[in-house]
């Protein structure tokens, strides 16, 4: 699928400009929560854990917008565990964007309306230029949305962390984090880490909507 192709196919699934919104119908409160970082880092691999280990009656289906190289992957899921706001419950709308620079256009497009970013680190050592690179990428995109990623719900995941030839976690820190960010290391193609990533960005994103 071309860019243009992608970012066509995504709007016609109506990703919306703002998807924070209140379904009054179904009392809910929608979140968008976008998964980021460098190609084939882990962020895929992240939301179908998550989404395998969601039961059936809490999920949407998984759709998967497929490039030359990478993939666009997105879902929703109402969490059972998480409470109310003024009575109404959370469901969350996870989203991934492509790894590749090439596709930029659409990650500014899966950005729009975000609520809370996760950036998927790779470990290896090689990787090391382009996880500074996505990160980079990522502040400018949320910028062009009118975000400031000082204050915007954040969370760094270090992946990879079973793998030979990898930087040491303080080592990624120093490296990538902004802001004294919250920080997970994790092995996704295990699990190890991947949940407790996801509860601390819903954690910020509900506070962020009680305060509104």
């Amino acid at each position: 699928m071309t860019e243009a192709a992608t970012g066509a196919a995504l709007s016609r699934d109506k990703v919306e400009d703002s998807l924070s919104f209140i379904n009054f119908a179904a009392r809910e409160i929608n979140c968008k929560i976008v998964y980021y970082g460098p190609g084939l880092g882990g962020k895929t691999t992240n939301l179908q854990h998550i989404f395998d280990k969601t039961g059936e009656q809490q999920k949407g289906k998984m759709i998967s917008l497929a490039t030359e190289t990478d993939r666009t992957l997105f879902f929703d899921f109402l969490p059972l565990d998480l409470g109310t706001i003024r009575g109404f419950k959370t469901r969350f709308h996870l989203y991934t964007v492509p790894g590749q620079v090439f596709y930029d256009a659409s990650r500014k497009l899966i950005l729009r309306g975000v609520d809370g970013v996760v950036f998927v680190a790779d470990s290896q050592a090689e990787r090391a230029d382009a996880n500074v690179e996505a990160l980079d990428n990522l502040v400018g995109n949320l910028h062009e949305h009118g975000y400031d990623f000082k204050t915007i719900p954040y969370v760094l995941q270090l992946n990879k962390r079973d793998l030979p030839n990898i930087l040491t976690a303080d080592e990624m820190r120093h490296q990538l984090r902004r802001r004294e960010e919250p920080s997970y290391e994790s092995i996704a193609s295990q699990g190890i880490g991947v949940f407790e990533t996801l509860k601390e960005i819903a954690r910020q994103v509900l506070v962020e909507l009680k305060k509104s």
